[in-house]
């Protein structure tokens, strides 16, 4: 049995091009990006060109783009970064943030920050109103992120920056969700960082970006060789950063159609979830991803039904793949103030362009079968 793949929000098959791009880094062209030879060169042009591709993607300038290891990487380097630069006031984070914002976020306050959390509405979207009000206080850094991983639902960003302004606030957006599924623009956002990651759009694991305004100063998580302008020391990871940068190309070239394609799928799949009288979370006429679907059933654990959905041949998602370990409800449903029993029985399908109409059809008839099924076992544990 061939198991459908519907987790694209955890991570992204590697794109065929992004792999044949990235072979001769890792055998014949293996030199090291800071070496005077041939070899050296190559690799740091190869370095240099991905860099301008990964800037090209959200309007930025080459120079503005630090890689790193992961999008967990780069949050961390915004959060603890930008903030040993400013003298220790407010730093507000949304409450449906992936924890390696909200950790790094909390962890401030040992150096003496007084770090809150802003409020979401019941469609997982930004209290913009609650914002305002914590703003009164004085504010060195927010960090809100472009598109939750778990609902789809987009955040006010223009909105947020807008309010930041006037408070001569920094803020950090991770993007990690929203690239290749909706237009990213660093500047008509109006953030001074963002977030980006290689793996959710088909580049491989292992490699991420940090972009910076100009006018942010940062300090370093890393010191060594003082490779990325001294930002991020290490030796480059040469494959990853080629693979990444041609993947942004791609997921640029790609959007349109990519857009359109998983709008319908999940018009399908949720036309059909409201006929099996499932839950489905956020707003379905709000702004969010097209690709991303969050739903549950009464009295069904999440978990439970992911596990008899992958017997059935389907791969999806309890919440983020990050805490999937995790028995506790999602935090993001408890932030929209979701019960907590219906927290605990979310299930996420997030689409790609190479999901199919039949794929969706066949998995919301499984989906019936499935949920009859628990239903009855529980009902006969009752």
């Amino acid at each position: 049995m061939n198991t459908v793949y519907f987790d694209h929000n955890s991570t992204a098959a590697l794109h065929p091009q992004v792999l044949e791009v990235m072979l001769p880094f890792m055998t014949a062209q293996h030199g090291n990006p800071t070496s005077r030879h041939v070899f050296g060169r190559n690799a740091r042009d190869a370095v240099e060109y991905a860099r301008a591709q990964v800037a090209e993607t959200v309007g930025v300038q080459a120079s503005q783009v630090v890689f790193t290891a992961s999008g967990t990487e780069a949050n961390n380097f915004a959060i603890r970064g930008i903030a040993g630069n400013l003298a220790p006031s407010q730093m507000l984070y949304s409450s449906i943030e992936h924890p390696c914002v909200s950790r790094p976020a909390l962890a401030l306050q040992t150096n003496g920050w007084q770090v809150n959390k802003i409020k979401v509405d019941p469609h997982g979207q930004l209290d913009l109103e609650h914002l305002n009000a914590l703003l009164q206080r004085p504010t060195g850094l927010i960090s809100v992120m472009l598109a939750n991983n778990e609902t789809g639902a987009l955040q006010p960003l223009t909105a947020v920056t807008a309010a930041a302004k006037q408070h001569k606030a920094f803020v950090h957006t991770d993007a990690v969700q929203a690239l290749g599924k909706v237009p990213v623009d660093f500047y008509d956002l109006g953030v001074h960082a963002m977030t980006l990651s290689s793996h959710k759009i088909g580049g491989p694991l292992g490699a991420g970006a940090l972009v910076l305004d100009k006018r942010v100063d940062i300090q370093p998580l890393l010191l060594g060789g003082g490779q990325e302008k001294g930002l991020r020391s290490g030796t480059e990871n040469v494959a990853a950063i080629v693979g990444f940068g041609a993947a942004c190309a791609i997921a640029q070239q790609q959007l349109a159609d990519y857009q359109t394609h998983t709008t319908l799928l999940r018009s399908q799949l949720e036309a059909g979830l409201h006929q099996l009288k499932a839950t489905v979370f956020g707003a379905e006429n709000a702004q969010r991803l097209p690709n991303t679907s969050f739903f549950a059933f009464h009295h069904i654990e999440g978990e439970t039904l992911v596990t008899a959905l992958d017997k059935a041949g389907f791969a999806v998602a309890s919440g983020s793949a990050c805490s999937s370990d995790s028995t506790e409800p999602s935090h993001v449903l408890l932030a929209m103030g979701v019960e907590e029993e219906l927290a605990r029985g979310a299930v996420r399908v997030s689409l790609s362009a190479h999901n199919t109409v039949q794929q969706v059809d066949t998995f919301l008839a499984t989906l019936a079968q499935e949920v009859k099924r628990l239903k009855a076992m529980t009902a006969i544990a009752a």
